[in-house]
Order: C-alpha cells, then structure tokens, then sequence
C-alpha cells in the first residue's frame, strides 16, 4: 500500500501527467442514478469447447474483451513466461474498518452487489471524506458504479475498487502470470477514519482477507465446473506456481504488508510484542499461506523504522506516526549514499493534525537529515531470522535505510535470497545487493514515460544478472495510478492490440455502460493492465516489455532458490580462538572464544590499540570461502581476512579500508585452509575491536 499526497485540485480538471506523489487528478459528478441487478449463472456463449472461457459465467457481469487463447508451457529452455504483478490488494476493502475502500472484488450475489459504493458517499459524494483529502475539492462524485460507472473506477480515485475479478481476469488474459495479494491494513488509518463497521485489529483483518481470497478462487472455480478448474490458483510453493503457469493460468501468492504484524507496535519506545508472539504470528501466517511479507509499514514499530513519506503526505503520515507509538520520527545525517525519503519542510497537512493532542505539534526537520534513526531493532532480527527457518521472502519497500542495510547485511551473511522490492518503496542504491542476492525488484505502476525511465536505470544490472523485471500496481492501495497521456499524445495505445505472446487480441474494455480507453481514461482499474503494457511498449519499445515478460521466471527463480535454501555449516563454531589481547574485565569475559561460542550476546574484545588480531583454528583443512563478522560498536575501519593450511604460511583473501560495522560478509575464491585470521589494521572507534560472531562457510 503506498498513501498519496493531497493536491488541492478540484476534481474537474484535466488530466495531467505528474510524479507518483502528485499525480491525483479527480472528477466532479452530476448524475444521481441508483440501478441493481441480480445475478445468476447462465451459459456462457463460449462454453462449448475453449478451457479459458468459464462453463457458467454470471449474468449480467463485465466484459472481458480478448480474444484468443491464453498461452501455456514454457519456452525452449523451460521457462515459464508472462508478467509479475509483485504487490496488489484485492481485498483492501476489507481493511481500515471495512469502509475506505468501496466495493468488492466479488459477490455471490453479483457484480451490482460488488460494485456499489460505500453508504456514506450516497447521493453525491459528499461525504466521501477521503476522497476529499486525498483529491482536493469537495469530493464529491456520482457514487453509482454499476451499470453506469460515470464517475469510478478513475486512476484518481483512490477510494473504489480496482479489483473486479473480472478485471484480473482480463489482466491476465493480457499475459499476466503472478499476482501477488498482500493483505494489507492500518490500524490507526482505521481508528482515526470517521466510517467503519468493525474493530481495527489488524491481524483480525488479515484473516479475513485471506479467508476472502481462497473464497474467490472458489467463485472463480464455480464458474468452470467445480474446484481446481478455475484460472485464479492460490499457490504456497514455487513448484506449484510453475505447474499453474505452465496449465496457462494465474498464480496467486499471498503477501502481508501492515503497520504492526503480529502486535508488534511501539509505544514510547517500548515493544508490545516479544518473541514468542512473532514465532506464533509467522506460524499463523504461513499457515494461512503466506510466503512473503512486509516487517513494518508507515510507522516505526518494535521490528524495524520506515522509509518516510514526503512533503504534506509526510506530515500527515508522521502524525499517524505520533498517533500509533507516542513519538514523532527522528532523523539523522545519512551515511551512505543511500537515503530515505525528506519529510519536507514545513509542509502542512491540516486535515491531520488536528487529530494531535493540544499543544503538540509536528517538528521540523534538517534538509540534510534523511535518514530514519531507527533501524531494525533485536527483534526486528527475530524476526527476519524467523522469515528464513520458515522460507519466506521479506519485503525491503518501506525500511529504513538502516533497516534495509541490516536485512541485507542478514541474508548476505547467510547466502539467502528471500529478498523482494516490488514497488518503488527502497532507495535503487540497494538494486544490486538484491540481485546480488538472487533476489527480485518491481517497480510502481508509475505512468509509461517515467516507468520506461526507471527501468532504464538498471536495466544494465538486469542484463548483468540475467534477470526479468515486475511491476507493482498496488491497486487499493491508496496510491494513484497512471492518468491518461491524452488522445493527442505521441504513440497511443491503438485498439485492438496483440497481447506481448501474440496469441490474443485485446479491445477497449467494457463493463456495464462504460468503456475505456488508455489513452483518454489512464489506468482505472486492473483490467487496463495490458493496455498499461501496451503504453508502455509504444512509449518506450519492445525490450522493456521483454524484459516484464521474462519476471514470472525471475520471481519463481527467487521463490525457488529461498524454499531450497539451508543454512551453511559453520566451521568457526566451537573452533579454538586466539588472538592478540583480549581486554580485561573483572564481571565478564572477552577472551577469543566468546566471538566462535554460537551465542550473539557474547563478544572477543581486543586492546585498544593498533594492529589486533583473531585467529581460528578449524581442526581440520576445510574449503573456505566465505566469512562473516559480526562486529560490536568497537569495529574495524581497516582489516583484512588471511586464510593458512598450516599456521605459518598466510595468504590474504579479503580485505577493506572502507569498514562501517554492523554486520560484514567476506566473499572470496574458495581456497583450501585450517585457520582463518582476522587482522584490524585501523579501528573505526576509540576502542578496541571487538565481534560479537565470526562465521567461516564454504561459500
């Protein structure tokens, strides 16, 4: 989920291109029209013989407009093929207390039932009080959506569902071959909105929306004769999403993204949650499914700090900030070229800081200081550990720079490749780490223009790698989406168009009395996904496209590589430890073998002094070719990794000047050896070196 920022623009303006945080353009309505109908099964036209046309479709219900059969199997070298959509919400409107997002991405009783609008917004919008927030002017809008639509689905209207199945289903069609569904919700959004019809647990919500997915794929299956049958497959391994892609179907994985996963949100500091509770939720959400997942969203919680959001948005985001954990965020000069995102300067947000208390108010903050203090906390690193027993992919998108760092750091240390960026929420400093990793990145679903030049930024770190690229549509998700480039631009989407496989035909897309078109309408809902595709083919040619056809199998490579991963033997543990000094302290010990003892509360510390050293002996001659150093505040600025067969001839494998702390792996040529040292050549600190773990692997 990715909230937007509020211009104030009133909702008959033209369409405007703008950047992600700006681009909500709206649509004042006039029409006041209230139709329902019923649906019931009836046969499908298509029944006869064609596998990807349902026996029993309902009607009335939406068009699909495609024709041709969906490709199936993989290509000459085995791979599966199609597009990735790496983070969407199809059940959003059941979080937030159940009223902010309006309408349903499915019913039983039929398409009228699912897309209506939500009570309040009826006759005219006018207490439609997020739309108003978000979209400026009034808010106000014709809130029939079936039959006539006049006024939702828009790319701008960020409070109706995008999610119809019907639209997915035309999404795929169009060569879509994963989704992934994050159940997502906000407590606090959820406290503070003014319309709800339930409690704001937020574990409570995310049941309930994986509850309604595996109730969808049932829909879905109905409609073509029974369980099984249906297009939409919710899988819980990557074997399984393979053999789905290859029957030419849709892969459905479920994803988490929320404030405060299992409890674990902060107050004044302190974390309502231990580990026992993240052992039980990660049991409980694995259960259910889930096989990645968000550690922290908007706010600092007891697991990690976040990215911050910009400009108005920013103070509004940082107030729910204060609401949810008692303090504001805190900054600090970024280290690194890495960094988060500036809160912005006295940007006002009046609609939501009237909700502090009297007398606060939300602090200013140094244009040089973007990054977030917070970082991910101990068990912040329970959990992430947590995520790799179990075999999960973790979502950076939304970490601080430090936390990020850390994640990375971890899975690094530990060769995991469970990592995941999958719209545009982490600085692209960290793209090739992820790839490094065997990990696997998406961007927003940003307008054609500017996403053919983000993906041209590391498009060279794709080819290096050999990987498939994603998009990230976060559909109710709060976030806008691309507005049209009008009918006067330059390489419009042309109906009908060829499907990137070549073997459908797409039209312009028809529900109900409404059709649209990219070019005029930009991406209202999930079925002008292809369309968005097609857009971004004209806009920026065929190898942009090519490289999104080739995600699914990046993604499944990723998914696959993190389900078979087991941790590497450590040759270090218990290994006979000595070194140069050793400080003294009469309450505990820093002798060598506390850095080798399996134990990360325990620690080696040297003297303070220049050069130091810690020597391993492993017993036996080993293949070595990788270290890790889990160092102390006391770390090294300077060091380097020899490796000896025999304790007396030494050879250097690994070195830096440029040392940080925190968490080093060295990786290096595997060599044969018997002892590993470590030799700092420069502290980092005034102290003396000190390494809470030194790890020795054979890669």
């Amino acid at each position: 989920m990715t909230t937007t920022s509020w211009p104030l623009r009133r909702r008959r303006d033209p369409p405007v291109t703008t950047s992600r945080s700006g681009r909500h353009a709206g649509i004042v309505t006039l029409l006041l029209l209230v139709l329902a109908a019923v649906l019931t099964p009836t046969s499908s036209s298509a029944a006869g013989g064609t596998w990807w046309d349902p026996v029993a479709r309902p009607a009335p219900d939406s068009q699909i407009n495609v024709t041709g059969e969906p490709f199936k199997g993989t290509d000459s070298a085995g791979r599966v093929r199609g597009f990735v959509d790496a983070h969407n919400h199809i059940m959003s409107n059941e979080a937030f207390g159940g009223r902010l997002i309006c309408g349903k991405a499915f019913s039983g009783k039929g398409i009228a039932d699912a897309l209506k609008d939500c009570p309040e917004h009826y006759p005219d919008g006018s207490l439609a009080v997020l739309d108003f927030i978000t979209g400026g002017g009034d808010g106000r809008h014709d809130p029939d959506g079936w039959p006539t639509f006049a006024d939702w689905p828009a790319h701008d209207s960020l409070t109706h569902q995008q999610n119809y199945y019907a639209w997915i289903e035309r999404a795929w069609r169009g060569g879509q071959r994963v989704l992934v569904n994050d159940l997502v919700t906000n407590g606090v959004i959820c406290s503070v909105y003014f319309f709800k019809d339930r409690g704001c647990d937020e574990m409570t919500s995310i049941r309930l929306q994986a509850r309604l997915t595996y109730e969808m794929q049932d829909h879905v299956d109905a409609m073509y004769g029974g369980p099984g049958k249906g297009w939409f497959r919710i899988v819980t391994d990557s074997a399984q999403a393979r053999e789905v892609i290859e029957q030419g179907k849709l892969a459905v994985v479920l994803g988490v993204e929320t404030s405060e996963p299992f409890g674990c949100k902060m107050i004044l500091d302190i974390a309502q949650c231990d580990r026992d509770d993240i052992d039980a939720g990660l049991d409980e959400l694995y259960d259910l499914g889930v096989r990645s997942m968000f550690l922290c969203h908007k706010f600092d919680n007891a697991l990690c700090g976040v990215r911050f959001d910009s400009g108005a948005l920013g103070t509004a985001v940082n107030v729910g900030q204060f609401l949810s954990t008692g303090t504001f965020w805190r900054t600090e000069p970024c280290t690194g070229p890495q960094h988060d995102n500036p809160i912005g300067l006295a940007a006002a947000a009046p609609a939501a800081e009237e909700h502090l208390p009297a007398g606060v108010e939300v602090p200013s903050y140094d244009a040089d200081a973007r990054c977030n203090v917070r970082g991910l906390t101990g068990l912040g690193e329970y959990a992430v550990r947590g995520m790799m027993q179990r075999g999960m992919m973790l979502e950076i998108d939304h970490m601080s720079v430090k936390a990020a760092g850390r994640v990375l750091d971890l899975f690094e240390s530990a060769s995991y490749p469970g990592v995941l960026s999958s719209h545009s929420w982490t600085d692209l400093n960290w793209t090739e780490r992820v790839y490094r990793l065997g990990g696997f990145t998406a961007q927003y679903m940003n307008g054609s223009e500017q996403f053919v030049t983000e993906a041209g930024r590391t498009e060279r770190l794709r080819d290096a790698y050999g990987v498939g690229y994603g998009f990230g549509t976060d559909m109710n998700g709060v976030g806008g989406w691309p507005a049209p480039r009008g009918a006067g631009a330059p390489n419009p989407v042309t109906y009908p168009f060829r499907s990137t496989d070549g073997g459908s035909v797409l039209d312009r897309q028809t529900t109900g009395q409404r059709t649209w078109d990219l070019n005029t309408d930009g991406a209202a809902h999930y079925g002008l996904v292809p369309d968005w595709i097609e857009d971004i083919r004209r806009v920026g040619g065929g190898h942009v496209v090519d490289d999104l056809f080739r995600g699914a199998e990046s993604y499944l490579t990723t998914w696959g590589a993190t389900e078979r991963h087991r941790p590497a033997v450590d040759l270090a543990r218990g290994a006979r430890a000595t070194a140069s000094s050793a400080e003294w302290n009469p309450f505990t010990s820093y002798a060598p073998a506390r850095a080798v003892d399996g134990d990360r509360n325990t620690r080696w510390a040297s003297d303070w002094t220049d050069p130091q050293w810690l020597r391993l002996d492993l017993g036996a001659t080993h293949r070595v070719g990788r270290v890790t150093l889990d160092w102390e505040r006391a770390y090294a600025g300077s060091y380097r990794v020899d490796v000896s067969a025999d304790g007396t001839d030494w050879r250097t494998v690994w070195s830096t000047t440029t040392g940080d702390g925190g968490l080093d792996t060295a990786v290096f040529t595997p060599v044969e050896a018997r002892e590993v040292r470590v030799v700092g050549l420069e502290r980092g600190t005034g102290y003396g070196y000190s390494l809470h773990e030194v790890g020795v692997h054979a890669r």
